[in-house]
Order: structure tokens, then sequence, then C-alpha cells
């Protein structure tokens, strides 16, 4: 396939990937808001933080190095290998089930049963909710491998808007359940999640006239199953090393992730009830990093692969694929660059009546619009890391990639002692801070590695971090008026005002939208062509 193509499947898939989930979150949001005014925080807390963190953790081991691995291999690969591979992740994800959920129960410290009653239920079918979600591993790589545009999409969504609906009826009508509403919403999200996988995949291999069937390397659900043949290995060797290294960049990578989860679980340095809030403005400020972030980076991860050769020299690959991809390099990052700074910029002002809105006084009073400000400066790093590391994890030899699990490693010890230390010092917000810093020098480590990469080349992919003063000025201006009409019109003074607030916002976002239509020609021109809804619209079918 060539390089445009490959790109243009993945732009598609990243562009319906915003916009189904913008659709399917805006649903979510308003029911989780109307999910809060019904519980305690210290439940949110022990859900939210204990408990998810216990699921996450599990799902992470299992199976993230077997998905990097099996995603970067080409069309050509033996697919039974693969599959036979990424089987492996459900005895791997029983045995972290098993070994961290004695953990959960036997070392930790357990809440109180009169506040969050039925912890141990909790415990356990969170653990086998991680287990049941790892059964539709195979049926994940092999649709994102071909870039089916809307599945993964519909199939994660439809899953989080099921589990809402049942928890908030649930919490409606049965609130002395405690943790058994949370536990069953959880294995039944799971449930419907690799359900939908095994739905859509039967339909499709019962259609042997369909387009995409005659695309896939397997004709019959049974070819996705283990299977054993003679006088051949039983996995692909090379992809089975590239797993272990990428397992051990995981479990770093993994602290690094949800550092400031495992510091709150395992040293408490927070009640639960100050884990719940914690936790309720984190989810806040990262819903846009999941709505746009993720499915970007997801999705040119698959490109970067597919066109660039791993571990070898730029200069010596076919220069049509490294100019596409230092073009597309460059106009990720610009586009991150850019979401990241409107984010900072207008969080800053609108922090404390967004908390106000989805929680009420609960969230909008005490450490709340501080932790979601700090949050918005966090986005911004975070945006940023995601492209750059999505390409250099696709252009790293595994050689490359053992000698950056060492530097995550001494990253990641020095990120949970900051973590403690900021904690102990400013509360809840050391976090943030913790994370800002972790995310700052992972962000160095991206770009030094891209920068020896197209050092021998003409191209210059980095030059997508540089704005021009006139936008950049824009940004300040914007920042400074809305801030400017936060004092004297948020938020305790009555919707008129908070509307007027509102009314500002939009006119300085409207004057910095159009400064980037003007000032960023070669971006807008990149998103027209790529991730226009025109073609959108012709290719998604």
């Amino acid at each position: 396939m060539r390089p445009q193509e490959v790109l243009g499947r993945a732009a598609r898939l990243a562009s319906s990937g915003l916009l189904l989930q913008v659709l399917f979150r805006l649903i979510t949001f308003v029911l989780n808001a109307f999910i809060l005014r019904f519980l305690s925080k210290e439940i949110v807390g022990i859900v939210n933080v204990r408990l998810t963190l216990l699921y996450s953790t599990t799902i992470f081991l299992a199976r993230e190095a077997f998905r990097r691995a099996c995603l970067t291999g080409g069309a050509q690969r033996d697919w039974s290998q693969t599959f036979n591979l990424l089987w492996l992740t459900v005895p791997l994800g029983v045995f972290w089930s098993l070994f961290l959920g004695w953990v959960w129960l036997q070392l930790l410290e357990v809440p109180d049963p009169s506040v969050v009653p039925h912890y141990g239920t909790g415990v356990v079918v969170f653990a086998l909710s991680a287990v049941v979600e790892l059964l539709g591993e195979p049926f994940w790589v092999l649709a994102q491998a071909h870039m089916f545009v809307k599945l993964k999409v519909i199939a994660e969504s439809l899953s989080v808007i099921l589990k809402s609906v049942l928890t908030a009826l649930l919490v409606l009508w049965l609130p002395h359940w405690g943790l058994y509403i949370f536990s069953l919403a959880q294995l039944f999200y799971t449930t419907i999640l690799v359900l939908c996988y095994v739905i859509y995949f039967t339909k499709l291999l019962g259609s042997p006239e369909s387009p995409k069937q005659q695309t896939l390397p397997v004709s019959r659900m049974t070819d996705l199953l283990p299977n054993v043949v003679r006088n051949k290995a039983f996995v692909n060797w090379k992809e089975a090393k590239l797993t272990w290294s990428f397992f051990k960049q995981s479990f770093l990578k993994q602290i690094l992730t949800e550092g400031e989860r495992y510091v709150m679980t395992f040293l408490n340095v927070l009640n639960f009830g100050d884990q719940g809030i914690y936790d309720i403005v984190n989810n806040l400020g990262s819903l846009v990093a999941r709505l746009i972030f993720q499915p970007i980076e997801e999705s040119f991860y698959i490109f970067f692969a597919k066109v660039l050769e791993r571990g070898k020299d730029a200069t010596l690959q076919k220069q049509e694929d490294v100019a596409v991809a230092a073009v597309v390099l460059e106009s990720l990052l610009k586009l991150a660059l850019l979401a990241g700074l409107t984010i900072t910029v207008f969080g800053f002002a609108y922090s404390q009546l967004a908390l106000d809105i989805y929680g009420g006084a609960m969230l909008s009073s005490g450490s709340g619009p501080i932790l979601l400000r700090s949050y918005c400066l966090y986005v911004l790093l975070l945006a940023i890391n995601g492209v750059t590391e999505c390409f250099t994890f696709a252009a790293m030899s595994k050689e490359e990639v053992d000698r950056y699990n060492f530097t995550m490693l001494g990253l990641s010890s020095s990120f949970l002692m900051l973590s403690y230390l900021l904690t102990r010092w400013c509360g809840s917000v050391g976090f943030i801070l913790a994370n800002c810093f972790n995310m700052a020098i992972r962000i160095t480590q991206s770009l030094s590695f891209i920068h020896r990469y197209y050092q021998k080349s003409p191209h210059r992919p980095l030059a997508g971090l540089y704005l021009s003063p006139v936008l950049l000025g824009t940004f300040a201006v914007s920042g400074g008026i809305t801030g400017v009409s936060e004092v004297f019109l948020c938020c305790d003074q009555g919707w008129p005002a908070r509307l007027a607030h509102i009314a500002v916002g939009t006119f300085c976002l409207g004057a910095t939208l159009g400064t980037v239509f003007l000032t960023e020609t070669k971006l807008i021109h990149f998103l027209r062509t790529q991730l226009g809804v025109s073609r959108l619209a012709d290719k998604m079918t």
C-alpha cells in the first residue's frame, strides 16, 4: 500500500474516531454528571482510583506490549502465529489479576464497610472484567491492523454509554448496593466490548462478497483461535522478542501513566474523599485528551509503523516514505501544540465555571479549580508527547527500545519520589506538577530521537513546534481578557454574569481561531486534504 493511501486511511480513522467519540462522550458526560450527585466522595475515590487502578494495571501489563509488537509487523506475516501470540494475553491476564487481586485484598488499606460496602466483591469483579476484556484482543489487533474506521470507536463508545446508563439506573433505584453497582457495570462494559468485536467479525466473515472480508488474512472465525501446526513455530519469535522489549517498557510506562494513583493507593498521601475529588477533576481535565489526542496518536502510530522501516536510518529508506512521514509529523506537532495552547489559555479562566456546572459546589469549591487549571497546563505537554512518542516508538529499533527502557526506569523512580514529595508539600496539585515534569522529560527524549533521525535528511519536522509572533500575541491577549472576565463575572453572581463570561470567551476563541487560519496555512491545507469533512463522508463507507 502506498504511503499516501496509508496516510489517508490513518487520517480517516483519526477523524472518524474524533467525531464519533465527541458525540458519545457528550452523552457519557451528562450521565456521569447525573451519577455524581448521588455518590459520596469516598465511593468515587474507591471506584475511580483503587478499583480502576487494579483493572487498568492488569490490562496494561497483560496486553500493551503485545499490541505494539503485533501492530508493527508487515502485511506478509503469518497471521496464525500472530494470533497465537495474542492469545497468550489471556493466561498472562489471569496471572496478573490473581496476583494483583491478592495485593489489593491483603496488603492495602481496606475502607470502612459502613462507608464503602462490598469492597472484596469489587476487587474480584474488577479483576475478572480485565480477563474478559483480554478475550477480544485478537479481534482488536486485526481491526486496527486493517484500519477499520468505525468499529473501534463504536464498540468502545457504545460499551461506555451502556455502562453509564446501567450505573445511573442502579444508583437511582438501588443506592444501598454500594460497590455491587460499579462491579456489575464494569463487568457489563467489558462483556459488551468483546461482543461488539465478535459479532462484527462473525457477520463480516459470513459475507464472502464483502470487499473488507476479501482483504482479511482469515476466512472464518476459527482462524482467529489458537492453532498448532506441525513443523512450524507456535509464534513468530521476532514478534515475541519485540513483545518482551515492549513489555519491559510498558511496565515502566504504566508507572508513569498511573503514577499518582499508585502513590495514592500504596502510600496513603490522600484520604479516599480527596482521592475522589482529584480523580473527578483528573477525568474532566483529560476528557479533551481522550477525545482528540488519543485517536490521533493510535491512528498515526499505525501510519508511521507501516510507512517507516523500524530501526533503519532515514537516508537508507524510500525517500518518498520519509518525506511523507516528515510532513505528517510536522503537521501533527503543530496541531497538538495549537490544541494544547488553546486548552491551557482558556482553561485557566473557565475551570471553576466548568466544575460548578459539572458537579456543583462539591467540585467548584476547595482545591477543585486550581487542580483543573494545573491540569490544563499538563494537557499541553500531554498533546505534544502523544505525537512525538507515536513516531518515536514506530521508528525505534529493538535495541533503541531497550535503551529507552533504562531511561524510563530512572524516570519512573524520580517521578514517584517527586510525586510523594510534592504531594506532601502542596497537596493533590503536587501530582499534576510531577506529571508535568515527567512529561517534559519524555518529550525531550522523543525530540532528541526525532532530531537525530532526520539530521542527515533535508526534512525538519520539528518546525511544527514554532508559532508566529502574531499568533502567540493573540493567545496572550485572549488569556488576559478572559482572566479579567473571570474576576468580574464568575462564578457567584448568577447566570447572567456567567453567560456574559462565556460570551467573552467565545469572542476571544473566535479571534484566536481566525488568527490560526490566517497564519498557519500549511496546517490548514493538511487538515483540509486529509481530515476534511467532505472527504471523510466519501470514504467512511
